[in-house]
């Protein structure tokens, strides 16, 4: 469990499933999340939404590390996505997906979870490939930045 200052006083950085953190030579961020790590879930995704808040997302956890592609079917937003291997490495980052292109857009291999964000935010935070992503989804595969 991490630490951070809140109100001057030390506090216990919770490790939640409704959250993914994180960290880099950029800096750090929070996202408040909704996990999708069953079919339907996937399926739907974020489809047919007009917004998003800035600081959420959704969490696509696969049931193993796998090829991973998505596309924008029905997707209204323009969406940054970042495909994570099983450690809870940023392998690859999708910048600014068109809303409604249902071009296949590759992941990677070996893809455990996704984190879809706002289009653009990934760029303004600085978040890069090699970032390191806490959430309890990679717990059982000696993550690099342990919950």
């Amino acid at each position: 469990m991490g630490l951070s200052l809140v109100g001057g006083v030390v506090a216990a950085e919770e490790c939640r499933s409704d959250s993914v953190s994180l960290k880099g030579d950029w800096g750090s961020a929070r996202f408040s999340v909704e996990v999708a790590d069953d079919p339907a879930e996937q399926a739907q995704g974020l489809m047919h939404r007009t917004s998003m808040p800035m600081g959420a997302g959704m969490y696509f956890v696969n049931q193993r590390p796998r090829s991973t592609s998505f596309w924008m079917r029905n997707t209204l937003i323009p969406l940054d996505m970042l495909f994570i291997d099983a450690q809870g490495v940023v392998k690859h980052i999708h910048h600014n997906a068109i809303p409604l292109d249902e071009t296949p857009i590759p992941g990677g291999d070996d893809i455990l979870t996704v984190l879809e964000i706002n289009g653009g935010l990934a760029a303004r935070l600085g978040i890069k490939v090699g970032s390191l992503v806490r959430h309890p989804a990679h717990q059982s595969y000696a993550p690099a930045w342990p919950c």
